[in-house]
């Protein structure tokens, strides 16, 4: 049963990690990377899609990204959706060229990152207090001792430690990407 408690809670710690790197990714640098449009809703045919099940994205040089539907009849909707870029479009893809970004804007996003990674500690910090509240139970219940709850608080501690630091390893490896000129 502990080890059942304590395999959950480190499989729901890895789901807040990935969770934080999907959002972190979609966060603006001043680099050309898909993961900036690709959550994007296209208007296709009456109905919200994303922009990746409509286009492959790509970024062939680091300022530019490329956008190429697989139906060239949904240029037009990819054109109107709100890339918050100007496309431009020769007919067969969609460009977007990615300015740079000024030193005011650099600094709300390193904000918005550091915000993102404090979710993602609470997330991660959750799990700690939802497992540490099973082995309580099960204490309570007296299917384990106190020594055995002991020693599963102090595993998922530091499994909780190692996901909170590879957080804090993730949001300072974008804040670089994102104060880098």
């Amino acid at each position: 049963m502990i080890n059942d408690i304590k395999q959950d809670a480190e499989h729901r710690m890895q789901g807040a990690i990935d969770a934080l790197q999907r959002e972190l990714s979609g966060l603006r640098t001043g680099r050309a990377a898909p993961a900036l449009v690709e959550r994007i809703q296209v208007d296709y045919y009456g109905t919200s899609t994303p922009l990746n099940q409509l286009a492959g994205v790509s970024a062939p040089e680091a300022r530019t990204l490329v956008i190429q539907p697989w139906d060239r009849g949904s240029i037009g909707a990819i054109l109107k959706s709100d890339l918050g870029l100007t496309p431009n479009s020769d007919g067969q893809v969609v460009r977007l060229n990615i300015p740079q970004l000024t030193e005011e804007r650099r600094k709300a996003l390193v904000k918005v990152a550091r915000q993102k990674v404090e979710e993602g500690k609470v997330a991660i910090r959750n799990v700690r207090r939802d497992a540490v509240d099973h082995l309580k139970a099960l204490m309570k219940d007296k299917s384990i001792g106190e020594d055995d709850e002991r020693r599963a608080q102090d595993d998922i501690e530091k499994v909780t430690r190692q996901y909170v630091d590879e957080a804090d390893r993730l949001g300072q490896q974008k804040e670089a990407e994102i104060l880098e000129v």
